[in-house]
C-alpha cells in the first residue's frame, strides 16, 4: 500500500501546528516538544534542522535556545513538507511484481489515476497549518 504521508512528514506537520497554537511567537525547545507531542527527539531533532535550513524554522543556541516559526502559518504548506521530506510524489507509476508495469501505454485505468493524482494535489497544495487549526 502507497503512503501518501510519511512519519517525518506528519511529525513535522503535528509539531508546527503545535507551534503555531501559540500566538506568543514562543521559543520552542526540540526536548519539551518532543515529550509533549510523544514523538522521538533524535526524529524532532532532525526535521527541525531541515525546516531550519529551509527557512520555514528559525533556530536559536544557547540554554534558552530552540526553535520559533520562521513563515507565517497560512503560508506553510503541507505540499511544500511532503516535497521536502518525501520528494515528489508520483501516483501514476504502477508497479507489478517491483517493476513497472509493462502495459502502462495501454493501460486503461492511467487516465483515472492521472486525474486522481491531479486532485490530491490541488488539495494537499491548498492545506496549510493556518488552515489544518481552524
Amino acid at each position: 500500500m502507497m503512503k501518501l504521508i510519511t512519519r517525518n512528514t506528519d511529525y513535522a506537520l503535528r509539531a508546527l501546528c503545535f507551534m503555531a497554537k501559540d500566538k506568543k511567537g514562543r521559543v520552542f525547545s526540540v526536548t519539551d516538544l518532543s515529550r509533549k507531542l510523544k514523538i522521538p527527539h533524535p526524529f524532532l531533532r532532525r526535521i527541525f534542522q531541515v525546516l531550519d535550513k529551509k527557512g520555514i524554522l528559525k533556530s536559536y543556541k544557547g540554554r534558552k535556545g530552540g526553535f520559533i516559526l520562521k513563515q507565517n502559518p497560512e503560508n506553510i504548506f503541507l505540499w511544500d513538507l511532503i516535497k521536502i521530506f518525501q520528494g515528489e510524489p508520483d501516483l501514476e507509476e504502477c508497479f507489478f511484481k517491483n517493476r513497472l508495469c509493462p502495459d502502462i501505454r495501454r493501460c486503461l485505468l492511467r487516465k483515472k489515476l492521472l486525474e486522481m493524482e491531479n486532485y490530491i494535489v490541488s488539495q494537499l497544495k491548498s492545506l496549510t497549518v493556518n488552515s489544518l487549526l481552524s
